[in-house]
């Protein structure tokens, strides 16, 4: 039975879409909430795509290595295997990950037919997620009618940046729009100031600068525990260069390209999206593992390292300056949590701040890697926004309800 069976403790699904990928978790209710099992869709709708399920200790318990046409297509392979084994039984919720919430969402929302429609009408803000989780949410809703769902979202985190941060420098009209700065990866930024208030609170609430350096990446200052500026703006493209997106541009790139190569909106979006960043840089790969393994050999993949380096601490310094000033520099994501290189190309020139690098605890992927006369603490922190979006559901359905554990 769903919903919260008498003889089994309520369980909450977690499901993070991408572009080409759905990362699940099935989480017990807490408190504390605690993973039973984890998937994984890599190449959904490309060439090679795999899915795996694994148990907490990442023992691999199921590979499916089949067609995979699209995100529905993974969640049947998903939902098929959970029914088999009973893994459905108590489940009380699903949270979604969704991307952009626009400016009238701050919070965790219940899914309905309204909040549908005004996603519906955000799609041109970003059309690299918000289509496959709109299909995942409608895909959910097919299978379990009455089971309610939670639209987390990754912009919640910045609404209370300064109203100057959010601005652009476009008609007023256009603002009036919702053509603003909103920011993103909220929900791993969320994840990373709850780590950091256990570890040390003064941190947590001193100038802070988290850089969430994966696929996508971004950065944001936060003070006393409020996001004050971050990099992405009013897309997940904008920003720091990233695997396959470009970041932020000239706008005089943009009309060039529609008005001399030919592009329409489509075709420049795929390029901005697809093809630029790492990838297009180095012409050899969007993986900072490849890149750094070839960079000796290669001078495109030497020039792709350096620029997202570059970029990276120019950005530092810009937050900075939005900070005035900064104790706490925290690396998370893929890259940040382990590419010890990039970590030292990034903070290499950041001196004049007084940050002092380690680097055996660097190249250790240590806790801490900053020397202890640093005057700016710099940690390596492993981000979870599964647990986010679980924490998030159960206070809004289960906790609510009264039904938490």
């Amino acid at each position: 039975m769903l919903n919260g069976s008498k003889t089994s403790p309520p369980r909450l699904l977690t499901l993070n879409v991408g572009s080409s990928s759905l990362k699940a978790v099935l989480f017990h209710a807490g408190p504390p909430l605690r993973v039973e099992v984890r998937a994984s869709a890599e190449r959904i709708g490309i060439l090679n795509p795999s899915l795996d399920i694994t148990d907490p200790h990442a023992t691999v318990l199921f590979t499916h290595s089949d067609s995979l046409p699209d995100h529905q297509a993974a969640l049947k392979v998903l939902f098929d295997w959970l029914r088999a084994r009973g893994l459905d039984a108590g489940l009380a919720a699903v949270g979604q990950r969704v991307v952009h919430g626009g400016r009238q969402y701050s919070a965790p929302t219940l899914i309905t037919d309204t909040l549908l429609h005004d996603l519906r009408e955000l799609v041109p803000l970003d059309t690299e997620h918000l289509p496959q989780a709109l299909r995942v949410i409608e895909h959910v809703r097919h299978l379990y009618p009455d089971l309610p769902q939670v639209a987390c979202f990754d912009t919640a985190f910045h609404r209370q940046m300064p109203r100057v941060a959010q601005m652009l420098p476009m008609p007023r009209e256009l603002w009036d729009a919702g053509v603003v700065r909103y920011g993103f990866h909220g929900l791993s930024y969320t994840y990373i100031l709850q780590e950091l208030r256990t570890l040390d609170s003064a941190a947590a609430d001193s100038r802070l600068i988290i850089a969430h350096l994966g696929n996508g990446a971004s950065m944001a200052a936060i003070h006393h525990g409020v996001g004050v500026e971050t990099t992405m703006g009013l897309s997940p493209t904008g920003g720091l260069v990233m695997s396959t997106r470009s970041g932020d541009l000239d706008p005089g790139v943009l009309v060039y390209l529609l008005a001399s190569r030919g592009l329409d909106p489509t075709g420049l979006s795929r390029l901005v999206n697809k093809q630029a960043g790492l990838l297009g840089v180095s012409g050899i790969s969007a993986d900072m593992r490849d890149l750094l393994a070839r960079e000796a050999e290669d001078p495109r993949a030497a020039d792709a390292v350096a620029l997202f380096c570059y970029q990276a601490r120019k950005h530092v310094g810009a937050l900075v300056a939005a900070l005035g000033g900064l104790h706490t520099l925290v690396f998370t994501a893929g890259i940040g949590e382990h590419a010890a290189p990039v970590r030292a190309r990034i903070c290499d020139g950041l001196a004049y701040l007084g940050l002092e690098l380690d680097s055996a605890r660097n190249a250790a992927h240590a806790p801490i890697i900053s020397t202890p006369t640093s005057r700016v603490v710099v940690r390596v922190i492993p981000t979870d926004e599964d647990l986010v979006i679980a924490q998030q559901t159960q206070r809004l359905v289960l906790d609510r309800n009264g039904s938490g554990g």
